[in-house]
């Protein structure tokens, strides 16, 4: 293969990723706040970080079982806690080598004692960390723990019904 050839498949590989990347929005807490009040539908907040390792652990069994209720509506979202660094890039190419699929937001925050209690408050700030919400029947729970597979099946359907 010339090089010619072999630069056109590089830039097209890279093109290729470049495009399927996902975005990965920054947010304040206030912004979360209103996305938990306003939702519509059953969702499960995962607060997360590249550093991590219960968190990454968890987060492809927590797609796994979030995309078979779809049908109920339930969404996932994937609440970044990384340093400013890492953010867009580090975050976006450590999800994409992880193949992580949820949409991801970067929480815009340095301040633990803040931002901690108006996601609950008894939030230490530990990760990783788990709302359940459900806003159609008043449903909401909030584990400041890595999570089974079966106490999140468990969460789930409790937020479903």
């Amino acid at each position: 293969m010339s090089i010619f050839r072999l630069m056109i498949v590089v830039i097209a590989m890279f093109a290729v990723q470049c495009l399927s990347a996902q975005e990965i929005k920054s947010i304040k807490i206030t912004e979360l706040e209103k996305t938990i009040a306003e939702s519509k539908t059953p969702m499960v907040i995962n607060f997360w970080a590249t550093y991590c390792k219960p968190c990454v652990a968890e987060i492809p069994y927590f797609q796994e079982e979030v995309k078979k209720q779809k049908a109920g509506g339930m969404q996932l979202v994937l609440v970044s806690l990384d340093l400013k660094s890492y953010y867009p890039q580090k975050i976006r190419s450590f999800a994409a080598s992880r193949k992580f699929t949820a949409p991801i937001l970067w929480l815009n925050e340095t301040d633990a004692d803040y931002f901690c209690p108006k996601v609950d408050p008894k939030w230490s700030g530990v990760l990783p960390a788990t709302l359940f919400i459900n806003n159609k029947t008043g449903y909401r729970k909030f584990y400041e723990d890595a999570l089974s597979r079966e106490t999140l099946k468990k969460e789930i359907m409790a937020t479903l019904n």
